[in-house]
């Protein structure tokens, strides 16, 4: 089975086809404007564009209410919305039922207790994103390049589809398959040359990582 894989926070359009020709199942928009990866509406519509047909484009948003939810599915052709801040499992279900898109919850993991939480997201959200918990007074909430426990979520189960994420690089996703059993990666600081900036030969170097870990 390969392993699916999307690239995070992508800001220039020719890192969006990169991506895909590399093999990325999804390719991300990040809407936080304290991540050096913000993007505008404007900017996301036209990255959105140029993504090639059968590459899932997913908005990543946090905390984001109606309004700002409603401009963004009205003009940028989108395939999922990603939630990835204190959003609760109503907040959920509301933002699936208003948009007929697909919903991933993106759910933190520093211990056993913040595992117990997918169970109850994945009731309501149509994917699940695994990443490691940001540090307590974090600007970001994802997207820091830092790894939680992989052993937290060895031979576990979801009935839904999950995405491991948090801290991966070419370096270790051979053992964070091999530790985690996912078949889903989400990744954006590992294939940076500097905070924001993708590098398309780390994205190439990423994507043959994957393929040698199946």
């Amino acid at each position: 089975m390969d392993i699916r894989v999307k690239i995070c926070g992508l800001k220039e359009p020719a890192h969006v086809v990169a991506a895909a020709e590399a093999g990325a199942a999804y390719v991300g928009f990040v809407f936080f404007e304290k991540s050096p990866r913000h993007v505008s509406v404007a900017q996301a519509r036209d990255l959105a564009i140029e993504a090639p047909v059968g590459v899932a484009k997913v908005a990543l948003t946090v905390n984001a209410d109606d309004a700002f939810l409603d401009d963004l599915v009205a003009r940028v052709p989108l395939d999922m919305l990603q939630l990835h801040g204190q959003e609760s499992p109503e907040r959920v279900a509301e933002v699936r039922a208003r948009y007929g898109l697909p919903v991933m919850k993106a759910i933190g993991i520093a211990d056993a207790q913040d595992v117990e939480k997918i169970d109850i997201y994945g009731a309501v959200a149509d994917q699940l994103l695994v990443d490691a918990k940001p540090p307590k007074n974090a600007d970001l909430p994802g997207g820091n390049g830092l790894s939680f426990d992989w052993r937290l979520v060895n031979r576990k189960y979801w009935p839904k589809p999950w995405m491991l994420a948090g801290g991966l690089t070419v370096d270790n996703v051979a053992q964070a398959v091999k530790m985690t059993g996912a078949r889903q990666l989400d990744l954006s600081s590992g294939v940076e040359s500097a905070p924001g900036v993708k590098d398309v030969a780390k994205i190439k170097d990423f994507m043959r990582a994957v393929k040698a870990a199946i």
